[in-house]
């Protein structure tokens, strides 16, 4: 496989880390980009076989600017890679998955890139687990974006010149918005790619994920908002609507209406009830579909808290720093 390189990127990962370098040394050219760990994830890294590279933290950290570095040397060490695993260091890839998503790329040479499902490791462990193990399965077949960890032509990824480095977050999304206004073609495959770790066991790291959802949007649509490609707009306007649109106007109109305006908060348990009706469709379990539902409404409010940070901080002229939410890792 020395035409597939893998790139991975973390902090502080702890064993993580070591699980998710095991399961791709040996497979393919490892690179490893590490963004201040204090930890000992470097000397692990280095221990395991993976070459390294530690980013310059006096420059502002973004996920996108570790890959985009990840990538630059895995090219400088293999001319003739042809595809990267993107990977978070939180991950640990499935034993088929690079070959499999290797012979669907040769096989179907529109594919920009691929993504298979990503399960949670512990989704038993928390709510928040569980959430995100939803999240993480998304449908099958052509896609608009795949999530951090995805699996993409060298190519294409040259075509773009990789990730925006100034994004904190949704960098993904909009990786793969640019990748298709090219013509290059997302799709879900139906194997497994990866299990990730989210060690989410509090409301907090909820919140500020929440937080920093809100944010990207906000992001993604002052980059994008005149394009043809609207996605990140359309989902600024409902965080808007559903997070302070809404409750805002009930509470307005309470005194003039008499109370009538009140009415408005039924619209929430109806917007609960279709979030949930389209996942029992999909096949998920009534009280994971009823869980998921309820953090799609209720998480209108962080995010609304995230699109007050941005434009706070596009008013003031402020650098943009990440929203972080997990938990240092166990070495």
């Amino acid at each position: 496989m020395s035409r597939v390189g893998v790139v991975a990127i973390g902090r502080n990962e702890g064993q993580r880390l070591v699980r998710c370098l095991q399961s791709v040394i040996g497979r393919a050219v490892v690179v490893y980009v590490d963004s201040g760990s204090t930890d000992g994830s470097v000397a692990a890294a280095r221990a395991l076989g993976a070459e390294v590279v530690e980013l310059d933290m006096s420059i502002p950290f973004t996920a996108a600017r570790a890959r985009n570095a990840g990538f630059a040397r895995l090219c400088d060490m293999s001319p003739d890679v042809e595809y990267v695993q993107f990977l978070d260091g939180d991950c640990e890839v499935a034993p088929n998955w690079l070959e499999q998503a290797a012979k669907e790329l040769d096989r179907r040479p529109e594919l920009g890139a691929v993504c298979g499902r990503l399960r949670e490791r512990f989704p038993e462990a928390s709510i928040y687990n569980r959430l995100c193990d939803i999240e993480w399965d998304i449908p099958l077949g052509e896609i608009k974006a795949c999530g951090g960890n995805s699996f993409a032509r060298v190519e294409a990824v040259n075509q773009v010149e990789g990730y925006n480095p100034t994004l904190i977050a949704a960098e993904d999304d909009e990786f793969c918005l640019r990748l298709r206004r090219i013509g290059w073609k997302i799709v879900r495959l139906v194997d497994d790619m990866a299990t990730h770790d989210a060690a989410m066991t509090r409301a907090g790291q909820w919140w500020k994920r929440a937080v920093r959802c809100g944010f990207a949007y906000a992001n993604g649509a002052a980059l994008h908002g005149r394009g043809p490609e609207r996605h990140f707009v359309r989902e600024r306007r409902r965080v808007v609507v559903w997070g302070f649109g809404v409750p805002a106007t009930a509470a307005a109109l309470a005194w003039p209406t008499g109370g009538l305006s009140l009415g408005l908060f039924a619209l929430y348990p109806l917007q609960l009830a279709r979030t949930y009706r389209g996942l029992r469709k999909r096949g998920f379990h009534r009280s994971h579909a009823l869980a998921y539902a309820t953090s799609c409404v209720v998480g209108r409010v962080p995010q609304v808290l995230g699109l007050v940070k941005f434009y706070l901080g596009q008013a003031r002229g402020l650098p943009t720093r990440i929203i972080e939410y997990k938990s240092k890792g166990t070495v």
